[in-house]
Order: C-alpha cells, then sequence, then structure tokens
C-alpha cells in the first residue's frame, strides 16, 4: 500500500457530512439497514433501549435523534444480518481464526447457539444451555477453593445482570471480580474518594448549560463519547470558554458540526470548540494543574496586597475544607522550572489557562483516560481535585467535576456490587436480605487475576462480556494466562479473541444484545436499567427480534449457572431470570439510593442517585473535602526517555472506527489515516532527526527493562502534531508493549498511556 494512499485528508471537523456518510455506510454493511435505521429512532429515548456507544448522559428535554455516529456503529454492528452460526466452526479451526484480526472474526455476525470446545477437533461445536450450565458448575465446585476462580465483568453489562452476577459470586464464596473499571477509571474512583467522599463525579448535564469554563483534560469526545460535542458546542456558542489539555491535536476538540442544525450542514460550516488547546507531553497534566494553582495562589497575594478582596473561595475553602495550608506549602514548594519541564507547556500558557479559570464564577472539569493510565493518576486527579477546590467549583450549579466514563453501564455495574474491594455496608446487606455470610476478603482486581492465572492459582476464569484478552496488556502473557485455565467461559454477542484462547473446558454463551426484545415466559417485554456518567438511572428495551431464538439474556446466563452452581435454596433464580422487577426490588432493600427502584427507573430519564459532595456533604475521614499536598513525580516517563537513547514515550488510543477493542473498520478520518490501523504518530521533527520519512515502516521496542521481550512489528509512521518525544498508536495492536508490571499507585491500573519504547527498522 503506498503512502499517498495510506494517508489522505484529514475532516476538517467532528461530526458533519462525514459522520452522516459513516452512519449511512456502518447501516448498509450490517445488511439490515431499515432494522438499523428503525432501532437508532428508539436509541436513548424513554420508550426505547440505552445505547450501548457510550455512558454520557441524555438530555432532559430530548429531541428524537438522541445518537451520535458511534452509537450509529454501535447498534448497525449488533443489528447485523450476518451470523456465526455452528456451521462456521465446522470449516475453521480455532488455530486458524487466531490469525484472523479483529474486525474479520466480529464481520462474521451474531454467534447463535452456546458453544463448548472440542480439544480433538481444535473446533467449537454446539451444545445445549443445560449442559453448558451443569459442566460449568461441576469445575467451579470441583475447585478447592472458590479464589481459584475469576469472574469479570464488561461495562455493557445491565445494573440487574450485574447484580445477580455479584450476588452468584458471593454466594460462590469470593469478591474476586476483575473487571473493566480496573483498566480505565479506577484511578478516579479512588482518587475522587479521598479528596471528596464519594467516587463519581459531581454534575448533572444541565450543568454544562450553566458553567462559564469548561477545562477538557486528557480526553477526546469526538471519537469517544460525540454526544458530548453537542453540549460543548451549545457551551461554546453561548461563550463559555472551553480549555483543552491534550498532547494531540484532536479533530473533535476544534471544531464540531452538529448534523442535527440544518442551517450548519447546508452551509458547511462548524463551531469551534476549543477556545483555548494546550499540548502538554504525556504524563505532564499534573505538572500543568499545579502550575494553575500556583499561578492562582500568586494572584491571590497579588489581589490582597492591592487591597482588593482574595481571588480564593476563603469561606469555602474554612467551612468545608481540610489540609489547604499544607497543599498551598507544596505548590509554592514546586518550581516553575520543575512544572514547565514535566508539562512541557510554558509558563505562560500555564499561568493563561489559571487566568480563565480566575475570571469564571463557574468551572466544570472534565477527563478521561489520557488522565488515569498514568502511574501517577490518583495524585494527578487529586491535584485536578485541589485545583478546583480553590474557588469553591464543586457543588454548586455549573460547576464540579466530571470523569467520563466509556462503557454505557461501567458506572452502573460497580454501583451495584462489582468491585473485589466491597463495602462493609453492601455485605451487611446482602447477609440480611438473603441469610448467608458473604466473603469479607478481598478478592482480585485484573492484574491480580491475570497473575493468579500465571501462577496456578487461579484455575477458572467467567466473562460477563468483553474481549479480556484485546482489553487487557502484555498480551503474550494474557494468552498464556487464559489458555492455562482449567475453565473459561464467555458471555457474548459476537466472536473475540478471547474466545480462541480456550481453557480445558471452555464455553461461548451468545446473550442477546441491548437493542433486542427480552421476552420472559408470559411473553412480555422486559426492561433493565443502567447509570450514566452523571448518575442518572434509566430504563432499557429492546425494540428487535432476536438474533437467533436459542439466545439468552444476560439475566438468565447468570441465573442459570448461579442454580447449577450454588442451588436455589437461598436465591430463587429461576423467578429472577423470567421477572426482573423481582430483581429490582431486591436491590431496593439492599442499595442505597434505590428505593421504589421499578416506579422512579419507569419515568423520562429515570432518576438520579444523589452525590453527596454535589450537595457539600463530604463523607471523608475529616467530614470535608481533603486537600492533597503531594509532590510531583520524580520523572515521568517522558522525563525518563530523554536519557535513554532513542527513547520516546507511547500511549495507546483507539482509532475513530473503533470502539474499546471493537474495530468497527479500518479508517480514521479524524487523523486521516485511512485502510490500516498498525500506525504510529510521531512528530515531524522527531521523524527528521531519526533519519526517517513518513510511511516508513519500524518496529516499536517495549523499554520495559524487565527482560521480558515486547515487540510490536511492521508499523508505519506517521507524521502528526504531537508534543517531541511523545508517541501514539492504536489499541489493541499495541497492547504487546504495555508492561503487566507497570500499574497506577493507588488504582493498579495498566499504565497504558506512558510506555517506554524504541524504534527500528522493520524486518522478520
Amino acid at each position: 500500500m503506498t503512502s499517498d494512499i495510506f494517508i489522505g485528508k484529514k475532516s476538517t471537523a467532528a461530526g458533519g457530512w462525514g459522520a452522516l456518510k459513516s452512519c449511512g455506510k456502518k447501516l448498509l454493511e450490517s445488511g439490515a439497514p431499515l432494522t438499523g435505521a428503525r432501532a437508532l429512532l428508539k436509541a436513548n429515548q424513554p420508550d426505547g433501549f440505552d445505547c450501548p456507544g457510550c455512558a454520557w448522559g441524555d438530555p432532559e428535554h430530548g429531541s428524537s435523534f438522541e445518537f451520535c455516529e458511534n452509537g450509529v456503529k454501535a447498534v448497525s454492528w449488533e443489528a447485523t444480518d450476518k451470523r456465526t452460526t455452528p456451521d462456521f466452526f465446522l470449516t475453521h479451526t480455532v488455530s486458524e481464526l487466531r490469525g484472523w484480526s479483529d474486525y474479520a472474526l466480529e464481520q462474521q455476525g451474531r454467534l447463535t447457539t452456546p458453544l463448548r470446545y472440542d480439544a480433538a477437533s481444535d473446533r467449537y461445536l454446539a451444545t445445549s444451555w443445560d449442559e453448558a450450565f451443569t459442566e460449568i458448575a461441576a469445575v467451579l465446585n470441583a475447585l478447592d477453593s472458590p479464589d481459584r476462580a475469576e469472574f469479570y465483568t464488561s461495562g455493557r453489562a445491565s445494573n440487574e445482570a450485574a447484580f445477580l452476577y455479584q450476588l452468584f459470586v458471593r454466594l460462590y464464596g469470593t469478591n474476586n471480580f476483575p473487571d473493566c473499571s480496573n483498566m480505565c477509571h479506577e484511578a478516579s474512583g479512588v482518587a475522587l474518594r479521598q479528596s471528596i467522599g464519594v467516587g463519581k463525579g459531581t454534575v448533572l448535564l444541565e450543568d454544562f448549560e450553566k458553567a462559564d469554563a469548561i477545562f477538557v483534560i486528557g480526553q477526546n469526545p469526538g471519537t469517544n463519547h460525540p454526544r458530548m460535542l453537542g453540549d460543548l458546542r451549545r457551551a461554546a456558542q453561548r461563550g463559555a470558554e472551553i480549555v483543552v489539555f491534550n498532547p494531540i491535536r484532536e479533530k473533535g476538540l476544534e471544531r464540531f458540526s452538529d448534523p442535527q442544525d440544518k442551517l450548519e450542514m447546508l452551509r458547511g460550516g462548524s463551531t469551534a470548540i476549543a477556545t483555548h488547546y494546550f499540548q502538554p507531553r504525556l504524563g505532564g497534566d499534573m505538572a500543568a494543574v499545579r502550575g494553575m494553582s500556583k499561578a492562582v495562589f500568586a494572584a491571590d497575594d497579588a489581589a490582597l496586597a492591592a487591597g482588593l478582596p482574595s481571588v480564593l473561595d476563603r469561606h469555602f475553602l474554612e467551612a468545608h475544607t481540610t489540609g489547604h495550608a499544607e497543599y498551598r506549602a507544596a505548590v509554592e514548594a514546586t518550581s516553575w522550572e520543575e512544572i514547565t519541564d514535566q508539562s512541557g507547556l510554558s509558563r505562560g500558557e500555564i499561568e493563561h489557562a489559571a487566568s480563565i479559570y480566575l475570571r469564571s464564577k463557574s468551572v466544570i472539569c472534565t477527563w478521561a483516560m489520557g488522565i488515569t493510565q498514568h502511574r501517577h493518576s490518583v495524585d494527578t486527579i487529586r491535584e485536578i481535585t485541589n485545583f478546583m477546590l480553590l474557588r469553591g467549583n464543586i457543588g454548586r450549579p455549573g460547576a464540579g467535576l466530571c470523569p467520563v466514563r466509556g462503557h454505557s453501564n461501567v458506572q452502573g455495574d460497580r454501583t451495584v456490587g462489582i468491585n473485589e474491594k466491597p463495602p462493609v455496608d453492601l455485605l451487611d446487606a446482602l447477609e440480611r436480605e438473603f441469610g448467608f455470610s458473604p466473603p469479607r476478603k478481598n478478592g482480585h482486581n485484573v492484574l491480580a487475576a491475570i497473575g493468579a492465572m500465571l501462577d496456578g492459582s487461579a484455575q477458572a476464569f467467567i466473562a460477563l462480556g468483553g474481549n479480556f484478552a484485546r482489553a487487557t496488556p502484555d498480551s503474550a502473557l494474557i494468552a498464556k494466562a487464559l489458555s492455562g485455565q482449567r475453565l473459561t467461559v464467555n458471555v457474548a454477542t459476537k466472536l473475540n479473541h478471547s474466545h480462541l484462547l480456550p481453557g480445558q473446558t471452555s464455553f461461548i454463551l451468545p446473550c442477546l444484545g441491548r437493542t433486542e426484545i427480552d421476552r420472559n415466559s408470559k411473553g412480555v417485554s422486559q426492561i433493565v436499567t443502567v447509570e450514566d456518567s452523571m448518575s442518572m438511572v434509566h430504563g432499557s428495551g429492546g425494540i428487535n427480534k432476536p438474533a437467533s431464538p436459542l439466545l439468552r439474556s444476560e439475566v438468565a446466563i447468570v441465573a442459570g449457572i448461579a442454580a447449577a452452581t450454588v442451588g436455589s435454596a437461598k436465591v430463587n433464580w429461576a423467578a429472577f431470570s423470567d421477572d426482573y422487577d423481582l430483581i429490582r426490588d431486591c436491590m431496593a432493600r439492599v442499595l442505597p439510593g434505590f428505593e421504589d427502584y421499578n416506579t422512579r427507573v419507569r419515568v423520562p430519564r429515570g432518576f438520579h442517585l444523589r452525590n453527596t459532595a454535589a450537595h457539600r456533604e463530604w463523607n471523608t475521614p475529616a467530614k470535608r473535602a481533603t486537600f492533597s499536598a503531594c509532590s510531583l513525580p520524580d520523572a515521568t516517563e517522558h522525563q525518563q526517555a530523554r536519557g535513554m537513547e532513542g527513547a520516546f514515550v507511547l500511549q495507546t488510543f483507539r482509532s475513530h472506527d473503533q470502539y474499546n477493542t471493537t474495530i468497527y473498520g479500518m479508517d480514521d478520518r479524524y487523523r486521516g489515516v485511512y485502510g490500516e490501523r498498525q500506525v504510529v504518530f510521531i512528530n515531524p521533527a522527531d521523524l527528521t532527526e531519526m533519519g526517517r520519512k513518513s510511511g516508513d515502516r519500524v518496529d516499536v521496542i517495549g523499554l520495559f527493562g524487565d527482560g521480558v521481550d515486547r515487540v510490536a512489528r511492521d508499523f508505519r509512521l506517521v507524521p502528526y502534531d504531537i508534543p517531541r518525544g511523545c508517541v501514539a498508536g492504536y489499541y489493541p495492536e499495541l497492547n504487546v508493549l504495555v508492561p503487566l508490571g507497570s500499574a497506577g499507585e493507588g488504582s493498579d491500573t495498566p499504565t497504558s498511556k506512558s510506555v517506554l519504547v524504541a524504534f527500528r527498522s522493520s524486518g522478520p
């Protein structure tokens, strides 16, 4: 493929006609365009389903079209007329399929039948649900300890499925709950609980209509949650300042053309999103925020010296916070030289950003995985919280903290009990409700589960959705971990690479998708519920005919495994499976904030789970919002790379034709890349200094220094607007370079945004 075919024209703005063309293309590719289009009209509607695309909130007064390009891709991907039947596996062995790309596997369509791996033929063969449940239970019950089993959860699981899953697993006897939160926003939950007493964001969607400034840090809404761009666009149009900190120039943060704005579309226009765009080096965000706080303190000193009022919210600081003096001392002890070197920004740039904060009465700060996947992510989020506390920007209209979750119910799963470190109150409530003693010992998160599988102490792995093998770091080790299990079970809608690493006994259990009708034994359509990034809990009911009559819901699959494994003496699994209202009634008795669940979730937009910090009630040990006085890291990875010949720091991210590990296509039109995913984005000056040119192919070498060879072979170099010394590329292809041994301090999240690498010419 020649470079002029490979590198194409970038979109001038996110959204617009390019988004509409992409939507039409994906609907046609699904083979069922009318089904997909009909489903989209019910996406994020009171009488429809919650879009599986992302966790962005729904407006109070929605339009008829509450979906985005990502939603179209997700719905058409699920509503395809293609089917992966048992006949497919008669033609293709598992060994052969391991060589297929993620895109090629998922293009085969929806799974239709429960499947069991047959090692003799190296194929998956059709089985029955009863046989699957019986054999899964037999292996689980033969383990000498429940702690030898790992129970993974994807953020696509509904509240009802996740609640039943955690109930089953705790009845079984373990808290081993590795889940997708461990790989994305774990640092947000840890840091916010320490700072403000609740591990969630404090804003509602309506706050974006009232903010004077919105700081967007380490986040790319245009690709990851495009509906957010509509709210940023409306904020920009009414004069709010939008301050972006992102190492890479992302089109969606620069300009957005709203496909629902007829005049803008007809005129070919667009709206500027970022009023100010700063590009820190990878891992430099904490230093940038520390610098803004330093500028705020300097402005406060100047105001007081001039006899003017303090620029800090001193009443809020005195009434609601602790540790302010210690934080100020830490900031004053941090030199501008340290701040500018670590952030990669000039003092002038940082002071300019701080001036926007100072002249804004109400400020929102949002962030995503550009912040959470570093060693010092917890400290960075605490630093962001410190900055917002200085002027009382938490707990009032138009202001607050907003970690933007990825998958559509990743926040809800944690709320209803998917947690390897369960709160005591949850365990006590389960004991009262169901009359058993839940395990009290903390279980395994993702990295601990992988370690247990590798050393043999874990012998069974069950995944409620997701693609564990491709979402996790150190791909070769993950393959070894999964294939060494006595039992692997994957609940899924489509085939993926995790299914191709079977243990001694292995099942693929096909489930209903979010868009599909879920009827009980009486023929009544059932709804499930999810929680978005703004803590709104709302209902979701599918409208499409199931892809196969043999599909079961996630709730029914969990209930079936549970009944076979732990029996029904404590829990009537069959009744729960047949009537989700019974599950919600139970959840209302167990979970705080879920009172009258069945009634409240059936009103348009659902209900809000009360956030104590948003009401300036602080559930911290001090009963106040707590400043952190930690130092900046001794050296971020980009600073370490300067002392290593030929070294760079790499971040992995999504292409625009991708959602998590699901690959919708091979293009990334916002970045001008078409037809290939094995690419590395690099600063043009770094490319020249290396003596290479655009389109050269290289192997990418990991430099973690633990004796493990990590190589991503045959990647194309693409010049891009990214700070010098920093490079970027797509996951899961580059996950092979992310070391298991590098994790966030306090969060145990893989450090996928700060990987030390070097390059060599591509070869055998």
